[in-house]
């Protein structure tokens, strides 16, 4: 009786595409953080370049997915399925339009970065909101932070722990990383945008120079008072119960297609030394057992 194959790991990153991907994270740091970190001289008006420096970097995905692509960690298949599941975000988020919260796409990033790797999760991240923003016309000085974010939650799906975790445990670390993710993604959308929202007038406003600490303070007293218990909160109920209804199917899903869509194509027999031609393997279209069939003259 022949095995079934269990599931697959995760694509491994190489060490060309971890490299790119941290240059890429510190840089989004630095841009999302950009609050605390000038001085007065330096001048607010300065924090708009941030989108545009953002910019910059974001020729590194395409670079993450070429490195993929020339180390075998990543395939034309493997493309597809990118695409088809950014196709997928970019339709799932339209149905909450951040209603009260309701954001659907970010559900669909955790379970693609848990079977399918973190520099693919990464990606997915990036694509699937510049896609749906084309798609709603929400392009804007926002998405590049949008894109680095939901980014950060795809690959920070695809690194967390794997070991003999299956069933509901697998679920409920899912939907655990997928409510606390929803909460650090608003956290850093508001610091990049926190400045420009208040003036500077009121006593949880942005001051430049500022030692980092009170700023710090300013901003989570403003974030608290503003987004967490409200957006936030309900972005993150939303993620996590998808992922507890719907996760299951998801994750068998995407396991079976990154079984099917990482196959190399099959080896040419060698030629036997009598001069008779070997008899080729093929399997039949639902994958049932090997047939041989001898090459017609």
């Amino acid at each position: 009786m022949t095995a079934i194959p269990g599931p697959r790991p995760a694509v491994p990153l190489r060490r060309r595409s971890a490299l790119l991907l941290a240059v890429g994270c510190l840089a989004g740091l630095a841009l999302f953080s950009w609050p605390l970190l000038i001085t007065p001289g330096d001048g607010v008006g300065r924090a708009t370049d941030a989108p545009w420096l953002f910019a910059a970097i974001l020729p590194l995905v395409l670079a993450i997915v070429l490195c993929e692509l020339a180390d075998g960690g990543m395939d034309t298949k493997a493309l597809a399925l990118l695409a088809v599941l950014s196709a997928i975000g970019a339709v799932l988020r339209p149905l909450g339009a951040g209603t009260a919260g309701v954001e659907l796409v970010f559900f669909l990033l955790v379970p693609a970065g848990r079977v399918l790797g973190p520099g693919f999760g990464f990606t997915l991240g990036c694509t699937t909101l510049l896609t749906s923003a084309l798609l709603t016309g929400g392009v804007g000085p926002w998405l590049p932070f949008q894109m680095l974010g939901a980014a950060w939650i795809g690959m920070g799906a695809g690194l967390l722990p794997r070991r003999r975790l299956r069933g509901r445990g697998e679920i409920a670390l899912l939907a655990v990383f997928g409510a606390v993710s929803a909460y650090l993604y608003g956290l850093l959308l508001n610091l990049a945008f926190w400045p420009f929202t208040l003036g500077s007038d009121t006593a949880l406003s942005y001051v430049a120079g500022s030692p980092v600490a009170d700023n710090l303070h300013r901003f989570l007293l403003y974030t608290l008072a503003t987004s967490t218990f409200g957006w936030d909160t309900g972005r993150a109920l939303t993620t996590a119960a998808a992922i507890v209804l719907a996760g299951p199917a998801v994750l068998a899903s995407l396991r079976r297609a990154h079984r099917r869509a990482s196959f190399a194509p099959p080896a040419a027999p060698a030629p036997d030394p009598s001069g008779v031609p070997l008899p080729v393997q093929w399997r039949g279209p639902a994958g049932g057992r090997p047939v041989d069939h001898l090459p017609q003259r």
